[in-house]
């Protein structure tokens, strides 16, 4: 823990059905009050849905929030697992597989942060339309430490680029 707060923009995913929570977009649900008990969630995007990467065969539920805290990334990704760890997500098998729960730290306030653990802001998120779009909902003049670009900027630039 540090003495000054930190805001973290979290992206949050889901395609497995959880037997206590339901559907995915309930997971997400869950999930956000799991992560109010630690954090002061800011702000929260709308749940969009995206084909999955990689081998799984189930559609996603996606989302994003902003969350104020005074922890570091290292302490905050430890305790972002221990929620999925407590919605059944097992960190074993292929990166892409099928998961109940994924909170992946994307950005945080004090621009870049890199250790063996963790890396932000997070390496793949400018090629994500599904960490991208919510991000810019609640986001959206948040700039990438790294291309300088606001969220939305990249939002715009990756779906011209898909289109």
């Amino acid at each position: 823990m540090s003495d000054a707060a930190h805001d973290y923009l979290i992206a949050l995913g889901s395609n497995v059905r959880h037997v206590r929570h339901g559907a995915p977009e309930r997971v997400l649900s869950a999930a956000v009050d799991a992560v109010a008990e630690l954090a002061e969630v800011m702000t929260l995007s709308r749940v969009v849905r995206s084909r999955p990467l990689g081998p799984s065969l189930r559609e996603y539920a996606n989302a994003a929030l902003v969350l104020r805290t005074d922890c570091e990334p290292e302490d905050l990704l430890e305790a972002l697992q221990s929620i999925e760890r407590s919605f059944g997500r097992k960190r074993r098998g292929s990166a892409w597989s099928a998961r109940t729960l994924d909170l992946d730290i994307v950005l945080w306030s004090g621009g870049s942060w890199c250790t063996p653990h963790i890396t932000i802001p997070h390496p793949e998120f400018r090629r994500r339309t599904f960490v991208l779009g919510p991000a810019a909902q609640v986001a959206p003049n948040w700039r990438d430490p790294i291309s300088n670009l606001t969220l939305l900027q990249l939002d715009h630039r990756l779906r011209d680029q898909a289109a």
